[in-house]
């Protein structure tokens, strides 16, 4: 890191005494040392909250936008800092038109007045990694011109190995440090910001997104052009409107609020549970709303370098926690707790049941309508970390993206019941993923690989039975731990031995004529797998 950086980063540091939000016994004695000049400064009279966004706009973009994220984590921070961080802006002073139009010329090869019939020498956004400028294609298209700040790559990558410093310092100096896994969090959002350095990334991602809501009311995502689009510079279709923040002009059109808001909440659980690909950054600024169809209103995203997706597991287990915690079975959600590894293996599911009962209880006894969706499963994950639930990265942009869309939502419509629109979502979602067609379509897609694996399942067999045969002296003396070994590998044979036939049905349903074709020497291979796979 630059010495200039350093120091810059130690000024501020000292000047909103940031080293106050680290607790006295919690500081090694070198440290303490250290700080010890600092007590003859006098007390910061602003409050910690105001103290850390003050300081995060002082260091910079890079500063502001981490601040944003943090923002969005309720669980992790106290209140007053949360609030604090809530007003965190992105807006910087735009880089000099020169300067970007000579960055357009050499990506693209070619001289702006020759690329396009009109350019915009006057920005229309200015952010911390990029700015936007409007133009027309000689083809007619009107469209917008984001180009990446010069030398932002730099920058970004000196502020990241300092946020990793400091996430280390955090995970050992500061109480609860490690659940918090501040070190996984900054990788995180290493992956999120440098996503954000790539526009032919963003490209792709807005193109998925297209498809995904191909000719659906819901969302309209702006069209890109490739040829015009290179590592630095992206070109798309020029949208045109409404800011969704701009309710009276929402209203004076005749839109329906209340279509509106639920309409933001379907498309929300359908990137999330249907297509397992969500827009993450889907603050107000980037939301904007058609002007066609103000009754049967539909939504229009930018910017979407930041997008999310759950593994099956992380689905299954949200869809169903959801849905235990809306019908008050408190006893599902904590064993879903520990069965999906959010919790440990070892926590007391009676005294975790009675703990998430307290918190939520209260909560339920308002109506529905009146329920936060996104505080609720804030509070649940409050609770979880009493009993050492270790923050899960993958789930910070969906709880950020939740946020943001019933934010948004009872702001268009403060009497929006969010869990009306998601329970039949949800309740629908759990049917199809046990449907027949959803198990026939899953065996089709993963029927080639199957086949492909099954000519070495004899050898894998015979391997692991010499395996066995070899560690069964060592395992005489264990015991209890070698019935329930041996009780684990019978399972395993049996399962290996269900693959083998499904994988055989697999293929004769796949390619009709694979039982025909296959050589006696096959026959007789996996008949012999089969025989062993059964042996007691």
């Amino acid at each position: 890191m630059p010495v200039a950086r350093s120091f810059t980063i130690a000024r501020v540091f000292l000047r909103y005494r940031l080293d106050s939000l680290v607790p006295a016994e919690r500081r090694p004695l070198w440290l303490r040392g250290l700080l010890l000049p600092l007590k003859i400064l006098p007390q910061p009279k602003m409050g910690r909250g105001e103290r850390l966004r003050r300081a995060l706009e002082k260091l910079g973009p890079i500063f502001v936008k981490f601040g944003q994220l943090l923002s969005t984590r309720p669980d992790l921070l106290p209140p007053d800092m949360v609030r604090e961080l809530d007003r965190l802006q992105d807006n910087v002073p735009p880089f000099p038109s020169d300067d970007c139009i000579a960055l357009v010329e050499r990506a693209l090869g070619a001289p702006v007045d020759e690329l396009f019939a009109e350019f915009s020498r006057e920005p229309l956004a200015s952010a911390s990694v990029a700015q936007v400028h409007t133009a027309r294609l000689h083809g007619g298209e009107s469209v917008v011109v984001k180009v990446l700040r010069p030398g932002i790559d730099k920058v970004i990558e000196q502020d990241l190995r300092l946020l990793q410093v400091l996430a280390r310092w955090v995970a050992r100096f500061v109480p609860d440090g490690r659940r918090l896994r501040p070190v996984e969090v900054v990788d995180d959002y290493r992956h999120t910001i440098e996503g954000e350095l790539d526009l032919v990334r963003e490209g792709a991602n807005a193109t998925q997104l297209k498809r995904n809501f191909a000719n659906s009311p819901l969302l309209y995502i702006p069209e890109v052009y490739w040829d015009f689009t290179r590592e630095n510079v992206l070109v798309l279709e020029r949208i045109d409107g409404i800011p969704v923040t701009d309710i009276a002009q929402l209203k004076a059109q005749g839109t329906d609020m209340k279509r509106l808001a639920e309409r933001g909440v379907e498309i929300f659980f359908k990137q999330v549970f249907q297509h397992n690909f969500f827009h993450a950054d889907m603050h107000p600024g980037n939301i904007f709303v058609s002007r066609k169809h103000p009754q049967r209103p539909q939504y229009i995203a930018v910017d979407t370098a930041i997008v999310g997706s759950l593994s099956r597991e992380d689905q299954y287990y949200l869809a169903r926690n959801l849905l235990a915690m809306f019908r008050r079975d408190y006893r599902m959600v904590a064993e879903l707790h520990v069965q999906s590894g959010w919790v440990r293996r070892d926590t007391p599911v009676n005294t975790f049941e009675a703990a998430i009962r307290a918190v939520c209880e209260p909560i339920f006894e308002k109506p529905l309508g009146e329920i936060s969706f996104a505080r609720v499963l804030i509070s649940l994950f409050q609770t979880a970390r009493r009993f050492d639930m270790a923050v899960q990265p993958q789930l910070v942009l969906l709880q950020k993206t939740l946020l943001n869309i019933e934010g948004l939502g009872r702001q268009l419509y403060p009497q929006l019941d969010l869990w009306k629109t998601a329970h039949p979502f949800l309740e629908g979602w759990m049917r199809d993923r046990i449907h027949p067609k959803t198990i026939w379509a899953e065996i089709q897609r993963y029927g080639p690989e199957w086949l492909e694996k099954f000519p070495h399942l004899p050898q894998l067999v015979y391997s692991s039975l010499e395996q066995s045969r070899e560690l069964g002296p060592q395992l005489e003396n264990i015991g209890d731990q070698l019935a329930g070994s041996h009780r684990r590998g019978r399972s395993q044979y049996l399962r290996r031995a269900a693959g083998v036939i499904l994988a055989a049905g697999t293929a004769a349903v796949a390619a009709p004529g694979w039982l025909a074709q296959l050589p006696p020497a096959g026959w007789a291979m996996g008949i012999a797998a089969l025989a062993l796979l059964l042996w007691p």
